[in-house]
């Protein structure tokens, strides 16, 4: 299997082929595979390894068959299973290698080899950064520039470390213990631990590495809310791209169980992965934004003196429990209110505006795109100099939680290449409520403060994470980890950490706000089968299984929330329906009653009451109905076709004749016409009858559907008369 001759593709799915057969712990084949695998490998220190493991296997097996008695032997089979897992990363990365040009690549190739010193080098050069600057800003001679000069060698170190971080596919034991004083440094600012974090995030993310990974726990127990966040984030990420994987490794299970002991590290992970499920929904929310909510607010100055006819839905599938929300607003105030939420509940509103400013070149380089904002940027500095004070809206803007890191040095560069009049037309963007709050210095206080709430800091991360990974101009070169589906409560490693009614809870209520039914209903399962179910939680399953199209199911849920809450009517409405739509009529029927007790002249629910009744073959009952639907409402052409229909099978023929009159007069369907095409030909008006159906052929597309509903109605016709003999020549006269 010579590598350079194969594709990156091929190189892949070798290599996770592999990684099955390692997860279904088929060690000895995932062995063979791995030899051929290395076959043209020049590094002889992974055949090395690759023969202890084999060889260690292969005692193993020859102790186990001998019937020896081995208490290490799972520990081993673990260390065994993990050490081929190893080589076989190494092995594809050092394969890609020869075959691609991705950025990893081209800079892993320059730097073969990394000196243990490497990281102390950085560290002890980012310690000196604070001091440097220091005495640079107070030299009697061009403070500025010698300032400057410190910080640019501070950004190049910092790059540096990024970079070399991030292609360091296996830390050594100096690497690791250097990088846990990066942790308990006293003298390196946060902003650049944070950006360690997020290197060290990145490289977990291009190769599995169980010190890292452990490293990424350590971080996650630094006080400084930043640095926390961003290592939670990261172990988030890291369980979700390996998470088969992690159970072969003890430490991790054991070090997730220590955490759990702080309540505090399962509420964090569960919000961490809801605000991360939530950036999934970034391209949705800038659609709606620009169909929905922006067109509706513009809409107002024609709304005036319009009435709207009533709209009704043939099904429930959109009609929530008003148990469940607010009450009900006018359609400007919703939208109004929704875009406000989604600003509150973090949503990414402003992706599509900033991702179209990522080309300046600050985002050439690659660490920049993780770097926490800082004004004492080197090229960021030169506009927020202490002489500036006309900015000082832009200040606080860029100290609140509005944008994420990434989006505030968008704003910044945006800034400094335009005039300070456009600068001021851009902040007429802001609301009233919000330009005011940034004015008023208590509230501008209160700001600061919240964009320093872990929340609001993991929250922003995401953001500027998912700018990175979705506008980059590499961005095919990363794994695509806001793609796809992401479901970290369901894996084994973090399941004790996730597995809570609340925090399930919470995860089921986003998916249903978010119009995720399948998912919402498994969650909520859950959480019943941890504490029980409610009638409201029953509900909820039943209407996500309702918009599933499982009417079953949804039946199952909706009966249980009944004998919790009887006689409730949204749930009695909900059982009609889908027990209408199973055509369980009969059932349906003693629903929709029990609703029209409650709901006596509800358009919807009399005219279904009718339609069962009428698919029962109760015609005179259901004619009742739809008399009175007719009664009440005006123009009911929908009650007219019913009238009609019920009419003609119950022999009334000159009364379907007038509903159907009235039904094709106001809006004609085909079907209205070959209706009252039977009434006629059963009249014995044959001309008329002739006519009618020629209309309702002409008008209907599909010809087959024509021939197939005329043969469904000839029981019908035969029932009034018609000479069943006479319904091929009929179809021939038409």
């Amino acid at each position: 299997m010579a590598g350079n001759y194969f594709s990156e593709q091929y190189i892949n799915e070798q290599h996770q082929l592999i990684i099955n057969l390692i997860y279904n712990k088929r060690l000895k084949e995932a062995l063979a595979m791995l030899s051929q695998y290395l076959h043209d490998s020049a590094d002889w220190e992974m055949h090395q390894k690759l023969e202890q493991i084999q060889t260690s296997y292969s005692y193993m097996l020859q102790y186990m068959k001998q019937g020896v008695e081995d208490p290490a032997r799972k520990k081993l089979y673990l260390k065994l299973l993990t050490g081929a897992i190893e080589i076989a990363d190494q092995s594809r990365l050092d394969k890609r290698m020869a075959t691609s040009i991705d950025y990893y690549n081209i800079l892993k190739s320059g730097l073969k080899s990394f000196p243990a010193e490497s990281l102390k080098n950085s560290r002890l050069s980012l310690e000196a950064y604070i001091d440097n600057l220091a005495v640079a800003n107070i030299l009697p001679k061009t403070p500025n520039e010698e300032a400057n000069q410190v910080r640019k060698q501070h950004e190049e170190t910092l790059n540096m470390l990024f970079e070399e971080t991030w292609i360091n596919t296996s830390w050594s034991v100096e690497d690791e213990k250097e990088a846990t004083l990066f942790l308990s440094s006293e003298h390196m600012t946060a902003n650049d631990i944070s950006l360690f974090v997020s290197a060290v995030t990145l490289s977990l993310m291009e190769c599995f590495d169980i010190k890292k990974m452990m490293w990424l726990f350590d971080a996650y127990t630094h006080p400084n809310a930043q640095i926390n966040q961003r290592a939670l984030v990261g172990i988030a990420f890291t369980i979700h791209l390996y998470n088969k994987r992690l159970m072969f490794y003890p430490e991790v299970t054991a070090r997730l169980s220590l955490l759990n002991e702080n309540e505090t590290f399962g509420k964090e992970m569960n919000r961490a992965y809801i605000q991360w499920l939530r950036c999934q929904e970034t391209e949705k929310i800038d659609k709606k934004m620009r169909e929905e909510i922006i067109p509706e607010m513009l809409k107002k100055v024609n709304m005036r003196g319009f009435r709207y006819g009533i709209e009704e839905s043939e099904e429930d599938n959109d009609d929530q429990n008003p148990d469940w929300k607010n009450p009900q607003q006018s359609d400007l105030e919703n939208k109004l209110k929704e875009m406000s939420e989604l600003q509150i509940e973090g949503a990414d509103v402003y992706m599509s505006t900033f991702s179209q400013l990522k080309s300046y070149p600050f985002f050439k380089t690659l660490s920049n795109w993780f770097y926490p904002f800082d004004k004492q940027h080197s090229e960021i500095i030169k506009e927020f100099s202490e002489n500036n004070q006309d900015d000082s809206i832009i200040d606080l803007v860029l100290e609140s939680g509005f944008f994420c890191d990434s989006d505030k040095y968008s704003l910044c560069f945006t800034m400094m290449h335009i005039p300070k009049g456009q600068r001021e037309m851009m902040l007429s963007q802001l609301s009233e409520q919000q330009m005011d709050e940034f004015n008023d210095k208590q509230n501008s206080e209160s700001l600061k403060k919240i964009a320093q709430q872990p929340e609001i800091i993991c929250n922003q991360y995401l953001h500027s994470l998912y700018r990175f990974f979705k506008v980059h101009p590499r961005k095919q070169e990363f794994p695509p980890i806001f793609d796809g589906f992401v479901s970290l409560h369901k894996y084994p490693v973090i399941r004790e950490t996730l597995l809570k009614p609340e925090y399930l809870m919470q995860l089921g209520d986003y998916y249903f706000s978010k119009e995720h039914p399948k998912e919402a209903a498994e969650v909520y399962t859950e959480v019943i089968s941890l504490v029980g179910g409610s009638a409201n939680l029953f509900q909820k399953i039943g209407y996500c299984r309702q918009k599933e199209k499982r009417y079953e199911l949804a039946i199952e849920a909706y009966l249980k929330a009944d004998m919790i809450k009887p006689d409730n009517v949204w749930t009695n409405r909900h059982l009609a329906t889908c027990y209408r739509l199973t055509k369980e009529y009969a059932k349906a029927i003693e629903y929709y009653r029990k609703v029209e007790t409650v709901q006596p002249e509800k358009h919807n629910i009399l005219f279904y009451c009718g339609s069962c009744l009428a698919e029962l073959q109760r015609y005179e009952e259901a004619l009742n109905y739809f008399f009175k639907l007719d009664f009440i409402e005006t123009d009911c052409v929908k009650a007219w076709r019913a009238i009609g229909w019920c009419s003609f099978v119950e022999g009334k023929l000159q009364q379907a004749s007038k509903y159907y009159d009235k039904a094709i007069e106001k809006s004609p369907l085909w079907q209205d016409f070959l209706n009252e095409g039977h009434v006629f030909w059963c009249m014995g008006n044959i001309e008329d009858a002739l006519g009618t159906y020629f209309k309702a052929k002409v008008l209907c597309d599909n010809q087959t559907l024509f021939l197939e509903l005329f043969h469904e109605n000839a029981v019908h016709l035969i029932e009034q008369g018609v000479n069943e003999e006479d319904i091929p020549l009929m179809l021939d006269l038409i």
